[in-house]
């Protein structure tokens, strides 16, 4: 089989893997940072949360948040589903645990970079240190993506393909 029918073949299951991971990557964040540490909220650098009403904003923007990436893990579920009823798909626990790293990372590295950098509305814990826990952030994102395509791109060299 050559590399290019291989890639096409188990394009549904990188791409399922890598929506899913987005979604997750994003649910982790929310549940981990925003909820159960309270590290941050959607809006907190602009919109600090020292009064109810202002605690009200970002809790509703935590919703839209948590929202948006529990539809990116549905629409993962609906490719993953999908894929699964094409009888040409390769399927790889390596190649879909990849994909899903390469998703959980991406979402790391770009939601730092935009929401903690770029546009500033929160940081991952504000405060003393605040930009080596965002650059942290930044950092684990990258290395969660490139593992992630490490071991995709190792499916083919143990398909002889690489």
């Amino acid at each position: 089989m050559e590399a290019k029918q291989l890639r096409t073949q188990r394009n549904p299951l990188i791409a399922s893997g890598i929506i899913l991971g987005l979604g997750t990557g994003g649910l982790f964040d929310g549940i981990l940072l925003h909820q159960i540490l309270q590290w941050h909220h959607m809006l907190s650098s602009v919109r600090p949360t020292v009064t109810v009403a202002e605690m009200k904003v970002n809790m509703v923007w935590d919703g839209f948040f948590d929202a948006a990436t529990w539809i990116l893990t549905l629409l993962g579920i609906f490719l993953l589903w999908r894929a699964g009823e094409q009888k040409d798909v390769f399927w790889s626990g390596r190649t879909f645990f990849g994909a899903l790293l390469l998703g959980v990372g991406l979402f790391d590295f770009f939601e730092g970079l935009i929401d903690h950098q770029i546009l500033g509305i929160h940081h991952v814990k504000p405060g003393t240190n605040e930009l080596i826990w965002d650059i942290g952030f930044l950092v684990l994102g990258a290395i969660l993506a490139i593992a992630g395509w490490i071991l995709i791109k190792s499916e083919e060299k143990v398909m002889g393909n690489g």
